[in-house]
């Protein structure tokens, strides 16, 4: 039979406060069915990469499935709307619910950012779109090597025709434009070896126009006679490491270099132990770091202290060390120390019909293709269970029907489809005025007027 989608987004408004308040609302995706008594009836919350590979992956190799997906904004795409950097609408990052904290004196001093409020603030998340981050600091540093930590740097030193042809949210497009840092370092707790951005991250960056990197080349001597030795993409990336710091560039890149009024740096062997306040204690002035050297080597090198110290001055501080998950109800297990559901192959341990996918399956870690083949496999544990009778049809519980009747009772409304299309055709337009792909709405309410009209 010809497939056939219903998507709807739920809505709860409040009589006593007038307003529109968000919850979990239902976005529902199915094939038409042929019997009932044998359907799948699959619930997947969240409407982000990890929910839609999942959900594709499950529509594609079952022809009956049924599978209803949730989501707590009234716009579909998690972080594939909300990603790391609107310069690169084809690669994401998709996070977790929740940023890690620091842990040190300081971190709650203005000035002081986590990469995931910073991110969502430029990419329009409405819980971000307040933040308004102070960027007067001529020199900012980010605690972290990763993709995030880069997207973060370049988004601060690109020059602003570049970032007005992206969606960039238009409060942090005008905020950038009136930015002053021209100076970012990232700061890692181990060395070159270990950096967790990727190749393409870090050659966008070393050719950004108007920028230059700065490295300590002693950071980088003797890397080459082990090249050989390492894993292809950690070699591939590790030459242009080694190849961006000791090599003299040429001619024309010597040139640009010179012209350039705004750099970036990486700083290897330290870790933050203080955010330092301003004299009068009002803010941010810089991060203390304590000097490390590594035991072990390659990915599993740790990271200790000599027991030397350094200040960093600086009035802009991004935390980027990662994300977390959080749990959503006490009836699913949860791990907090490691941020992540138990369970074998996507198998929730110890709750039979539960499964998960994505970061709160493995952790925070990985791209696209990752989110992509770990959902996959999610998908695929749930349709050997299908198979093998390990779920079982018969006791099917209501489903998606039993929602709609408790979320009526609840006074809830949909947002259908046709709605979110809405959504879209004016964020679309609005863009097109300006020459960007689209202009997001940032406040839920709004959309919610939109789409009432």
């Amino acid at each position: 039979m010809a497939p056939r989608c219903s998507w709807m987004w739920r809505l709860p408004r409040s009589p006593l406060l007038g307003r529109t308040l968000p919850t979990t609302r239902r976005l529902g995706a199915g094939r038409s069915l042929s019997s009932k008594s044998l359907t799948p009836q699959i619930c997947v919350v969240g409407s982000g990469p990890a929910g839609f590979y999942t959900a594709q992956h499950l529509l594609k190799h079952h022809s009956e499935a049924m599978v209803d997906i949730y989501e707590k904004l009234p716009v579909p795409f998690g972080l594939v709307r909300f990603g790391v950097a609107p310069d690169h609408p084809e690669v994401k990052s998709y996070g977790a619910e929740d940023k890690k904290e620091l842990g040190i004196p300081g971190e709650k001093l203005p000035g002081v950012y986590s990469a995931r409020d910073f991110v969502g603030w430029y990419n329009g998340l409405p819980d971000n779109r307040y933040l308004s981050p102070d960027l007067s600091s001529e020199t900012a540093v980010i605690l972290g090597q990763g993709n995030v930590a880069l997207d973060i740097a370049r988004m601060l030193l690109s020059p602003l025709e570049l970032l007005e042809k992206t969606d960039v949210a238009q409060p942090a497009l005008e905020a950038l434009s009136q930015s002053r840092v021209k100076k970012v370092w990232l700061v890692g707790r181990r060395g070159p070896l270990q950096v967790a951005f990727t190749i393409k991250e870090l050659r966008e960056m070393i050719n950004l126009p108007g920028t230059r990197p700065i490295y300590d080349p002693s950071d980088f001597q003797g890397l080459g006679d082990i090249l050989k030795d390492l894993p292809r993409p950690r070699k591939r990336l590790t030459e242009l490491l080694v190849k961006s710091a000791l090599e003299e560039p040429g001619e024309k890149e010597a040139v640009r270099r010179a012209q350039c009024t705004r750099e970036w740096g990486l700083r290897f062997f330290r870790s933050p132990i203080a955010v330092l306040p301003s004299e009068d204690g009002k803010r941010a002035s810089g991060v203390r770091l304590s000097v490390t050297r590594l035991e072990g080597s390659g990915e599993s090198a740790v990271s200790v202290p000599t027991g030397e110290t350094e200040d960093m001055p600086c009035g802009l501080i991004f935390s980027s060390i990662g994300y977390r998950s959080v749990p959503i109800s006490p009836g699913v297990p949860f791990l907090p120390r490691q941020g992540i559901i138990p369970n074998s192959m996507g198998r929730v341990l110890g709750a039979p019909g539960l499964y998960c996918s994505g970061w709160v399956k493995r952790g925070p870690t990985g791209v696209i293709t990752t989110t992509m083949t770990d959902s996959f496999d999610t998908a695929q544990s749930l349709l050997e269970d299908l198979k093998s009778g390990a779920l079982n049809l018969s006791n099917s519980r209501p489903g998606a029907s039993a929602i709609r009747e408790l979320l009526l009772l609840r006074g809830v409304d949909p947002v259908s489809f046709s709605d979110w299309e809405k959504i879209d055709a004016v964020e679309t337009a609005q863009g097109l005025k300006v020459g960007k792909p689209r202009e997001k709405i940032l406040n839920t309410e709004e959309m919610l007027q939109l789409v009432s009209r």
